[in-house]
C-alpha cells in the first residue's frame, strides 16, 4: 500500500516535532502549556497543527489507496501533504506571522483533504451507480 510510505514519513517527522517540544520544555523549563514563552508556543503549535490535521488526511489517503485509485493520485495527494506540512512547519519555525510557508503549507494540505474528498464520493456514487 502506497500509504504506509507517507504514513511512516509523517510518523518521522511528528517525532521529530515531539522531539522539538520537548526540547523548548525542558530549554524554558515549563512542564505544561507553553509558560507563555513566544518560543515554546511557536513549538506547541507546530506539533499541535500537525496532530490536528495529518490523522485525518493519511486516513482518506489510506481510503484511497483501498479503494484502488489510481498509484500516481495517491502518490501526488502523499506528497501534496508531506511537502504542505514541511512547509507549514518552516515557515512556522522561520516567523510568528503569516509566512509564504505556512500558506503553503496550509493550502496543500487543505487541498489534498479537499481533492481525496471529492475522490472519494466520486468513487462512491460510480460504484452505486453501476450496481455495487
Amino acid at each position: 500500500m502506497i500509504t504506509t510510505l507517507y504514513a511512516g514519513l509523517l510518523a518521522i517527522l511528528y517525532l521529530g516535532l515531539t522531539a522539538y517540544v520537548i526540547r523548548g520544555r525542558y530549554k524554558h523549563r515549563v512542564g505544561l502549556g507553553d509558560g507563555g514563552n513566544p518560543d515554546l508556543a511557536r513549538r506547541v503549535r507546530m506539533h499541535g497543527n500537525f496532530a490536528e490535521f495529518v490523522p485525518f488526511a493519511l486516513l482518506l489517503l489510506l481510503l484511497l489507496d483501498i479503494a484502488r485509485m489510481e498509484p500516481v493520485i495517491v502518490h501526488v495527494l502523499g506528497i501534496m501533504l508531506l511537502t504542505g506540512r514541511v512547509a507549514h512547519v518552516w515557515g512556522l519555525h522561520t516567523s510568528d506571522a503569516a509566512s509564504p510557508g505556512r500558506m503553503i503549507g496550509m493550502i496543500l494540505t487543505i487541498l489534498m483533504i479537499a481533492i481525496s474528498a471529492i475522490l472519494l464520493l466520486w468513487n462512491f456514487i460510480a460504484l452505486r451507480l453501476t450496481g455495487f
